[in-house]
């Protein structure tokens, strides 16, 4: 008999872990000051330890984002499958990956952040929330917050997706 308020509780539990793992542990200096970058807004990147710089448009932009969407949900893979493999129980193959395909996809939209162009700030514009998108003063940061909820918000779908037929030992 499968409890599903615990199986998702725990899925969502271990996406999130996974996430901010995979967000702020394990991507890249050069992928994340990169991965919003445009021909229109190029990125100049610093290597921290030649000091050499160089300069990115829209196809590294994009190949960042790409690199750091595929790092996260392979985080969040890891963990989440040795979280539930831990705790007994067994998500569905199929709904593993319509959930990790969420959130990759959803991940990539959010964080492909071209300036003036991106997916969060033009919903937060439309949405009166454009100020704080761009409030980076008072130890808060908007965009930051902005894209954390995002990234909660698709997770939870995520988990509830994973969910689906699942089973505990």
């Amino acid at each position: 008999m499968t409890h599903r308020p615990a199986v998702f509780a725990a899925l969502l539990g271990l996406t999130r872990a996974g996430s901010a793992i995979g967000d702020f542990w394990v991507q890249s200096d050069f992928c994340a000051r990169v991965k919003g970058a445009s021909d229109d807004h190029p990125v100049t990147y610093e290597d921290p330890a030649t000091k050499e710089k160089t300069i990115h448009g829209t196809a590294d932009g994009r190949k960042a984002c790409l690199h750091h969407c595929l790092t996260y949900t392979a985080t969040q893979a890891i963990v989440a499958g040795a979280g539930a493999r831990a705790l007994g129980i067994r998500v569905h193959p199929a709904a593993a990956a319509a959930a990790l395909a969420l959130s990759f996809g959803t991940h990539y939209a959010a964080d492909r952040r071209v300036p003036g162009k991106g997916l969060l700030e033009r919903i937060a514009t439309k949405t009166g929330k454009g100020g704080f998108y761009k409030l980076a003063d008072f130890g808060i940061n908007g965009a930051l917050q902005l894209d954390s909820a995002w990234h909660h918000g698709w997770e939870t779908l995520a988990a509830l997706i994973a969910t689906t037929k699942s089973t505990t030992r």
